[in-house]
């Protein structure tokens, strides 16, 4: 079975732009057999990370130094075989979701190694994390608003020396819907989210087509900062 750990970065949760891609998703990856388990950041309310001391890796490896919500959620995470990272974009990533990214310290081994040009890590021993997804949404009009939080999280990936399975773009996502209604891009859009959690499980990633398809423009950029 599938197990997945999401992680929606939007302060409007399970009514936001983000929670429009996202569970539709989710509903695909529940279809095919998957185990879901979702969280929301604003609804963690997480002390930031304390990096600079590493106290996760030097004093007691594997532990975060901070008691909150983390300690009911590493649990969860470690059982997940793919971590999916959910999130509108500001400027560039609401300051949540980075610091439930950086809290995820803990579950890195820290021997660090060289390899395919970087130094880098890897999860510890009981994360069974092998795959990371990202889906976020933007209201700028270009695609190219969102390649920040793709590198992020594709870098998370690399430095934990896990496959990025691909990253679900969605620029002007507030034109998908109108009166309250999907508009008829916002179908099709709807659709290819749906056909990209198959191509994950059925392939391990999602076809640069399908992330094409969820990424095109549905509204002139002329029309646009004309509306």
């Amino acid at each position: 079975m599938l197990n997945v750990f999401a992680i929606n970065g939007s302060p409007n949760m399970a009514k936001g732009r983000t929670a429009l891609i996202l569970n539709p998703f989710l509903d695909e990856l529940e279809i095919q057999g998957a185990k879901i388990d979702l969280f929301y950041t604003s609804r963690l309310q997480l002390k930031p990370c304390n990096c600079g001391r590493l106290y996760c890796w030097n004093d007691s490896p594997g532990e975060c130094i901070h008691k909150d919500a983390m300690e009911q959620i590493f649990p969860i995470i470690k059982q997940a075989n793919l971590l999916i990272f959910a999130t509108p974009v500001y400027t560039p990533l609401p300051g949540e979701m980075q610091n439930f990214l950086n809290r995820l310290t803990p579950l890195l081994d820290p021997h660090i190694e060289f390899r395919n040009g970087r130094t880098g890590v890897q999860f510890r021993e009981d994360v069974q994390i092998d795959k990371v997804v990202l889906l976020a949404t933007g209201g700028w009009w270009e695609k190219e608003n969102l390649d920040r939080v793709k590198r992020i999280v594709e870098e998370f990936a690399a430095v934990a020396n896990v496959s990025f399975g691909g990253a679900i773009l969605r620029p002007h996502a507030h034109t998908m819907m109108k009166d309250g209604q999907l508009t008829e891009g916002g179908g099709i859009v709807i659709q290819s989210i749906r056909q990209s959690a198959n191509e994950l499980v059925e392939a391990g990633e999602i076809s640069a087509e399908t992330l094409n398809q969820i990424s095109q423009p549905l509204i002139s950029r002329e029309a646009y900062f004309h509306r």
